[in-house]
């Protein structure tokens, strides 16, 4: 969640994002609200844009600022790099929770239970938040080789495959009475990388609801969570998303159009580095300690940003029969494909939000 864990700032200028948010302008009418947008840039190490319309600009400065300093607390709390005062966050977690059990907030608390269910119910061999110790030896990798790319090399695999031996979310103990955690496995570490940025913007999402400002798109670097629909008169009023093209920053390959949903994507634009002329992204699959490759990105839409974050990792790095499978069973939740020779699947729920599918494009 540092600079560190990132390709460099002009990247992530560029990745803010992941999918383009835009609003496509609709016929004039007589106004009643004016359209705002801020952003800032010191959180998950991305841009965060927030675009409403309100019914006056104090309104719209309010509901920001609450924004931001949601996304800093949660930010502190998530991260696994640095430690901040009075704050027990995962980096405290990572070094701390071996020795017993360290009691943490509830954001905390239930971001971790969440996790635990979710992978425990959809299994965890695609998405993990306890494999922190094979992720941080690509992470010490990619941040080498992007500082020295002449340089560059793979993680030693023996390192890997020892790393691996802990990773276990049996060793994730979690008191719901105490709200305490405790790693079983004194070389277990957590890395919340595959869902804290969607599970974080949800969680604005739904404080931005509970405000005057309902009317919003909340872009976190490509998490998208789409507040009620926009209020500029447009004939047809829902937010429009584009899916962004792998291969161009600034375009996409696709739009879709839909409220009060989230929209979260993986892809392997977003975070890499190269060997010998060899893109190597930063979803490594916990099957063969490899950065996944089936797809260049994978897009989920549904009503909670995130589980959307994390199936979006979980359906990167499965083969597509096994995703399409998982998702097929999840009512209310859909997946869009881009292969790596740049073909696309979707599911049939997406053709309802797909212009593509409007389209016959």
């Amino acid at each position: 969640m540092t600079k560190r864990h990132h390709a460099p700032r002009a990247a992530s200028l560029l990745l803010a994002c992941l999918l383009i948010a835009f609003a496509l302008p609709g016929p004039a009418k007589a106004e009643t609200y004016t359209k705002y947008q801020t952003m800032f840039y010191d959180t998950f190490d991305t841009v965060v844009q927030l675009i409403g319309y309100s019914a006056s600009e104090q309104e719209f400065t309010e509901a920001a600022a609450l924004a931001r300093k949601l996304f800093t607390h949660y930010h502190r709390l998530y991260n696994q790099y640095e430690e901040y005062p009075d704050v027990v966050n995962v980096c405290v977690l990572n070094r701390e929770a071996k020795n017993g059990p360290v009691q943490v907030s509830q954001d905390l608390f239930d971001l971790l239970w969440d996790c635990r269910e979710w992978e425990n119910t959809y299994g965890s061999e695609y998405a993990n938040i306890a494999f922190g110790s094979v992720l941080s030896l690509w992470h010490q990798a990619r941040e080498a080789g992007l500082a020295d790319p002449e340089h560059a090399a793979l993680p030693d695999m023996e390192q890997l495959r020892a790393a691996g031996e802990h990773t276990r979310m049996e060793d994730l103990v979690l008191d719901r009475d105490n709200r305490t955690v405790y790693y079983a496995d004194p070389l277990m570490q957590l890395d919340l990388g595959a869902v804290a940025k969607g599970y974080a913007a949800g969680k604005v999402k739904q404080a931005l609801l509970g405000t005057s400002l309902h009317s919003f798109i909340l872009n976190a670097g490509g998490n998208i969570c789409l507040g009620d629909q926009p209020l500029d008169g447009r004939e047809n009023p829902v937010w429009s998303v584009g899916v962004q093209d792998p291969d161009n920053p600034n375009g996409y390959v696709d739009i879709l159009r839909a409220v009060r949903l989230d929209i979260v994507t993986s892809g392997d634009y977003q975070r890499y580095y190269e060997v010998d002329g060899v893109r190597y992204a930063h979803l490594i699959s916990p099957e063969t300690l490899m950065p996944a490759n089936h797809f260049r990105s994978v897009t989920v839409i549904a009503d909670d940003s995130g589980f959307c974050d994390f199936l979006s990792t979980y359906l990167f790095i499965a083969p597509y029969e096994t995703g399409r499978a998982l998702i097929d069973s999840l009512p209310g939740t859909e997946a869009y494909w881009i292969f790596a020779d740049g073909t696309v699947r979707m599911t049939e729920g997406m053709k309802q939000y797909a212009r593509s599918a409007e389209t016959g494009r």
